[in-house]
């Protein structure tokens, strides 16, 4: 009968973890890859087992303000710290697609307190969800698509935050998101894979953000966030986790993935705002954002078509 202390036991403990699993050495090169870390991921073990993570990143693209697969990523943090290091980031999947994670990152010590390694474990940001986000808010102010607040109670929400800044300086920011060629989507494979979509673009932004935070359903291909707290330092680093990580996201309909470009406008309040001036400053945000989006893929297209002619 094997022991529990048996090492190929305590393995095969470790492979019934869903979430991902990943052990490097001092050299920072991957000497554990779980069965989790293959399904999230898409690398098999055999693809990764004895490579360095630094020099080819496997484990974690990098989003502004927190570069992973670096020096200061949260294995090289811990190994140098000797603490335990949380974090979150874009992984990439072996497809090409990212994926967003939330990651804890520890040392591994030999018999004699040394660091020899760090211990890794990640798991996508929809496992780590918290399903009680909507208790705050009545049946009938959720929206029955997405099941974000509807605009009547986003609108309600927004004038509090503006009151609480108004009264006590209490700052805040909003984004506004919109689905692109949303119109487009729906008509080419019906209301109900639209509908789908959206409800992924909310459940995904309801986890890369925090319990404070008020999402909105605030036009068809639209969504208004509330970020109390939130000034203009921190927003472009909101704004653009938000945006490559509803970007990441896709859905899978009649056995293909399909997914959606998105626009992320912002805007932090300001003295002389009123709500309405405040969303009208984000959609200007929003607007701008769109046309870079537009421009970047008519040149990605140009630059296809012009290699297709070349061959």
């Amino acid at each position: 009968m094997s022991s529990m202390n048996d090492p190929e036991v305590l393995r095969s403990i470790l492979e019934c973890l869903s979430i991902g699993l990943c052990v490097l050495d001092s050299e920072k090169k991957i000497v554990l890859w779980s069965n989790g870390a293959e399904r999230i991921t898409g690398h098999l073990r055999h693809e990764v087992i004895g490579r360095s993570c630094v020099p080819e990143p496997i484990l974690h693209c990098d989003q502004p303000g927190y570069e992973f697969c670096s020096e200061e990523c949260p294995l090289a943090q811990a190994m140098k710290t000797a603490r335990r290091v949380d974090g979150r980031g874009l992984l990439y999947h072996k497809e090409g697609h990212e994926i967003p994670v939330r990651t804890r990152a520890a040392p591994v010590h030999n018999a004699h307190g040394s660091i020899i390694g760090a211990v890794e474990t990640f798991e996508e940001f929809e496992c780590a969800q918290n399903p009680d986000r909507r208790t705050g808010f009545a049946d009938s102010e959720i929206d029955p698509v997405t099941s974000a607040a509807k605009r009547q109670t986003t609108e309600a929400h927004l004038a509090h935050a503006y009151a609480n800044f108004r009264s006590s300086q209490v700052p805040f920011g909003v984004l506004l998101l919109r689905v692109e060629q949303l119109a487009y989507f729906r008509a080419r494979f019906g209301s109900e894979a639209a509908s789908s979509f959206l409800r992924l673009v909310a459940r995904t932004l309801e986890g890369a953000l925090g319990m404070a935070e008020i999402i909105g359903r605030w036009s068809d291909s639209e969504f208004l966030i509330l970020l109390p707290g939130c000034g203009d330092e921190s927003l472009p680093t909101i704004r653009e986790r938000v945006r490559r990580t509803v970007a990441s996201e896709g859905i899978e309909w009649w056995g293909e993935r399909h997914s959606l470009p998105v626009s992320v406008g912002q805007a932090s309040v300001q003295v002389d705002d009123t709500p309405e001036t405040l969303v009208e400053r984000a959609r200007l945000s929003l607007n701008a954002s769109s046309a870079w989006l537009s421009g970047r893929t008519s040149d990605q297209n140009s630059e296809t078509a012009k290699s297709s002619g070349s061959q």
